[in-house]
């Protein structure tokens, strides 16, 4: 199942997850695919991550701390860094009375090629 996760592009929910670990493990059960995900998300060798329809489904964790950006329309998602996000950060700390510890952004949007099929397809 790691491998799964580690080799798509894509955030995958348990149901993916499931159909794909089938073609290996025909008897693995759905219980079981949630019960793995969340011990592999308590490791910290996957990432949950949020959707906005409320939802949730999973990605490999990176190395070292990188936020995300996620296709809102074929689900591809990218690792990035290089944010300077301390100032904010202290800010709103400061405005709220609360000492930041850490954060984790993810971004939503439509990827390259999702966009040029929505350009097409507006034609």
């Amino acid at each position: 199942m790691v491998e799964i996760l580690a080799e798509s592009q894509f955030t995958l929910d348990a149901t993916q997850v499931f159909v794909q670990s089938r073609q290996n493990y025909p008897s693995i059960g759905l219980v079981t695919i949630y019960r793995t995900l969340e011990k592999l998300e308590e490791v910290g060798l996957i990432l949950r991550v949020h959707q906005s329809n409320g939802c949730h489904s999973f990605i490999a964790a990176p190395q070292g701390h990188q936020h995300l950006l996620i296709c809102r329309a074929c689900r591809r998602a990218e690792y990035f860094s290089g944010d300077n996000l301390a100032p904010l950060m202290t800010s709103i700390g400061e405005e709220r009375g609360f000492s930041i510890q850490e954060h984790w952004l993810q971004l939503f949007g439509l990827c390259s090629q999702c966009q040029n099929l929505l350009e097409v397809a507006e034609d």
